[in-house]
């Protein structure tokens, strides 16, 4: 039997390749060379993940953000919205929408370690909310639809999805519902053919830009974690309202929505799998979803802490450079070591997920690291620039903002915690 056949569209060109070994040293042979000496921390002997395929769908992608994205992204920064249908057709058409997605749909069939990969590299885009945004589509609202959806809701939402034709948005949250999913109230009432839809969605990224939303609803009236559903929703139904844009702390360049529902009709068709298993898809998900996002801090925190060494070397403080004082330099030595602990973790996390591994305990701790650490290199970082790190349009005062929704968003950093406990069962038996 053949191995089935990939498309990698890499440095303006598409290359064609194996799933066998064979297959991808022929890849690596014909694009690495550059991928592997592109930096002195970024070749393939720094890895025990990373192969060489991996280095080039990252430097491929580090030319669309330093080209395409960075040059514009303190005018997105400043009007609060960044153009997603243009930046998503963009990474769309390079196949970064859909790197572990079927071949099938656009996708490029490959394993989560290469959507790691990705999800690294974004993190050198110069602010938090287009990388979230990015994340949302790629890892937040397709996952279930590409596992579990019927193969007319992969050709009506995934296809585009992954193409970068359409943006998506996920609606679990709630006013009354973040981390504690089983509360969500929205209901979708079975009418015929059809689901009548009430309730509302708070916090979505993406939202006001959508053309569809993965939308969690109470399909049943049973026990919390067996009456929910995953629907496909398209945003321009009659009943979708935007209520309002939501002005945040951080993350500014990303829009982030409340929604609400007032009978809105979609069809029953549209569920995504099995009626009632929807919190268990959403569950599923999470191990991914949590392991992106702590990911996705490491190039930032690097950046960060590189650029605040710069600054240190250059600016004085009783005649000599900040850098020069004991306490910065170790203090500097300390959270690289810190980061070079959550990238062994987050690693080793994928490395075991990508075998079949249940790796809910390693993505929460990562996830709370990653968190945690955004925190403390940001807080110590801005400190060393002084008055200038309080200024609001250096990269370390927008991750100190940025950097705060990691510890809420995706799971709280309590939620986390409560799940570490329950793998190393600690909790009070009831």
């Amino acid at each position: 039997m053949r191995a089935p056949r990939l498309k990698l569209r890499l440095c303006g060109r598409v290359f064609k390749h194996s799933c066998s070994p064979v297959g991808v040293r022929a890849l690596s042979d014909q694009v690495l060379p550059k991928a592997a000496t592109s930096g002195a921390s970024d070749t393939v002997s720094d890895h025990l993940l990373y192969t060489p395929e991996h280095l080039a769908l990252k430097e491929s992608l580090r030319k669309i953000i330093d080209q395409e994205i960075n040059p514009h992204v303190d005018q997105w920064e400043a009007e609060g919205q960044f153009p997603a249908h243009k930046v998503f057709k963009l990474l769309g058409n390079a196949g970064f929408l859909g790197v572990n997605k079927p071949v099938e749909y656009g996708g490029l069939g490959l394993d989560f370690s290469y959507s790691m990969a990705v999800s690294e590299e974004l993190g050198n885009i110069r602010c938090g909310g287009i990388p979230m945004a990015i994340g949302v589509q790629t890892d937040m609202a397709t996952p279930a639809l590409a596992r579990f959806g019927s193969e007319e809701l992969k050709q009506q939402f995934l296809r585009p999805s992954i193409a970068g034709d359409v943006v998506a948005c996920l609606g679990v949250s709630e006013v009354g519902a973040g981390s504690d999913v089983s509360s969500i109230a929205t209901k979708a009432v079975k009418d015929g053919e059809e689901y009548v839809i009430n309730g509302g969605k708070m916090w979505t990224t993406n939202g006001a830009q959508a053309d569809w939303m993965c939308l969690l609803a109470n399909t049943g009236d049973g026990p919390p974690h067996r009456n929910k559903s995953l629907i496909c929703l398209p945003m321009n139904l009659p009943g979708v309202h935007i209520a309002r844009k939501i002005e945040k702390l951080g993350m500014r360049s990303s829009d982030t929505a409340e929604v609400f529902f007032d009978d809105v009709r979609v069809p029953r068709k549209n569920i995504i799998g099995q009626e009632g298993l929807g919190f268990t898809y959403q569950m599923l998900q999470f191990q991914e979803e949590r392991l992106w996002a702590a990911a996705n801090t490491l190039a930032m925190l690097d950046n960060i802490i590189q650029e605040t060494i710069q600054y240190t070397r250059q600016r004085k403080i009783f005649k000599q450079p900040v850098l020069y004082h004991q306490w910065v330099r170790f203090r500097l030595a300390e959270l690289q070591t810190e980061v070079e602990l959550l990238r062994s973790l987050v690693h080793r996390a994928t490395a075991l997920y990508v075998k079949g591994n249940d790796v809910t305990k390693l993505a929460s701790m990562a996830k709370l690291k990653g968190g945690r650490l955004a925190r403390e290199v940001s807080d110590s970082c801005l400190q060393f620039w002084g008055g200038m790190g309080f200024t609001s349009d250096l990269l370390v005062s927008r991750f100190y903002r940025d950097g705060r929704l990691i510890s809420i968003g995706g799971g709280a950093d309590e939620v986390m915690l409560e799940i570490i406990c329950k793998y190393m069962d600690t909790l009070p038996r009831k």
